[in-house]
């Protein structure tokens, strides 16, 4: 037991510090390759920029792992690259795909706007606001702030994988959505629960530690629809009998 967490402190740093670019670029290519965005979740990019952004200011006044704070920068500048890939390909405006019907329901048509300015704008005012705050309030580790933007960094941070469950619900399908992240997700689970509860006491706040858990769970229940709908499930459908001879 103890050689294995050994192992784990040893290497769950190193694949942590990488998961971005393992996670993420073969979505990447295939969005560039494909020229089409239809399958992926623009949610997605939206809930690791939000919550990457959160962490890195959580990090003053949290003082924890430095891997962790690695792994938050590298995740920013990999989901930049994702979010203009996805916006340059996105299907027609209320046309197929994961943003048909999505825009209903959402005040001020919240990141799904036609313009792309407005989502850099986004991001740059997220920033510049706990820039602010930061100056203004001085974040220490038992200060209400600092437990705040890390609870709430963490927890939009597990409820990644929901935008692409309800996705691949509604196509009964996961087309679009590449195994490769499914298979990086999984295996991240693994990797940061072994670090977060084999760590010695102190260096990973209980915010990752709950927000972890949940997430896992998601990742299971997305890999339960890979196993059930497939990928590209929707279109053998059609052939199979709902077509005329």
């Amino acid at each position: 037991m103890a050689f294995i967490g050994a192992l784990i402190s040893s290497f769950a740093p190193i694949f942590l510090i990488l998961s971005p670019l393992t996670s993420y670029t073969d979505q990447i290519l295939s969005i560039n390759r494909t020229r089409t965005s239809a399958g992926f979740s623009l949610d997605i990019p939206f809930i690791m920029l939000t919550a990457s952004i959160l962490k890195i200011f959580y990090w003053p006044g949290a003082r924890y792992d430095v891997a962790l704070l690695i792994q938050a920068i590298m995740m920013v500048a990999v989901q930049i690259v994702l979010l203009k890939v996805a916006l340059n390909n996105r299907p027609p405006w209320r046309g197929e795909g994961p943003f048909k019907g999505m825009d209903q329901g959402r005040p001020f048509n919240f990141w799904r706007w036609k313009s792309q300015r407005l989502y850099w704008e986004y991001l740059l005012g997220l920033t510049l606001t706990l820039l602010v705050l930061h100056t203004l309030l001085r974040p220490t580790s038992s200060s209400v702030y600092t437990q705040a933007i890390g609870y709430v960094g963490l927890a939009i941070e597990a409820t990644l994988p929901l935008p692409q469950i309800f996705a691949n619900q509604r196509a009964q399908s996961c087309k679009g959505f590449r195994v490769s992240v499914l298979a990086n997700w999984l295996l991240g689970d693994a990797m940061k629960m072994g670090f977060f509860f084999m760590s010695e006491s102190g260096k990973v706040p209980w915010a990752f530690k709950l927000c972890g858990i949940f997430q896992a769970c998601c990742d299971a229940g997305l890999g339960l629809q890979w196993w059930t709908y497939g990928d590209g499930q929707e279109d053998r459908g059609r052939k199979g009998g709902m077509e005329k001879p």
